[in-house]
């Protein structure tokens, strides 16, 4: 394959920055440059400070571990949410496809992945202490395990549960199964993710 030459080394650098993101080849890497190249100064100095800015100064909230620009997310610190329900998801993008339902009015817990040998995460490397802590505290009255109907969701769903088991005067519920087996919840549509959540069951039903 022959390579591309670019008539210039600065270019040739934008690309391959580009080129590092998510879905991202080579040739949509260029157009996304060339683009860059016809605008004018400003804008571009403008969208470069912008994405510095977010990387700076965008936190985690310090309770449920969504992205925020202050210490405490929106929803947590929303006194109008449900303070004893939470809703565990495996990342921001799930946060943001269950607030789109409008069907839940609770908080969440963000584990920040799923456990997964194969890539070796554990439960160590996911906020599921955390999570357990705010069990403990004694506000929850339920936990809604809603994490993707994949193995590793089932798995990370199965060791919450026993996480949990001692809190016998917190309910956990699952989603229901109107997701398909292997679907990511960013990816299901806000009808079904919708009434997956308010047709929820309790866990131990699901594994009897």
């Amino acid at each position: 394959m022959i390579q591309q030459q670019y008539p210039s080394q600065l270019l040739e650098q934008a690309v391959q920055e580009f080129a590092k993101l998510p879905g991202i080849g080579r040739k949509t890497a260029l157009r996304l440059v060339l683009h860059l190249l016809r605008q004018e100064t400003d804008d571009v100095t403008h969208f470069a400070d912008t994405i510095a800015r977010m990387r700076r100064e965008v936190k985690r909230c310090k309770v449920c571990h969504n992205i925020s620009d202050s210490d405490t997310c929106p929803i947590c610190s929303d006194p109008r949410r449900d303070h004893s329900t939470i809703c565990v998801v495996e990342n921001i993008q799930d946060v943001m496809a269950v607030e789109n339902t409008q069907q839940f009015h609770g908080r969440y817990h963000v584990l920040g992945g799923v456990i997964s040998p194969m890539d070796s995460i554990g439960p160590a490397d996911l906020e599921i202490e955390s999570l357990v802590a705010r069990v403990a505290s004694g506000e929850v009255k339920e936990v809604i395990l809603a994490l993707g109907s994949t193995m590793e969701g089932d798995t990370t769903n199965f060791y919450i549960f026993r996480k949990l088991a001692p809190y016998t005067n917190v309910k956990i519920s699952i989603i229901a199964r109107g997701i398909s087996v292997g679907d990511e919840l960013e990816y299901t549509d806000e009808v079904t993710l919708g009434r997956s959540i308010l047709n929820r069951t309790p866990f131990e039903k699901l594994k009897n």
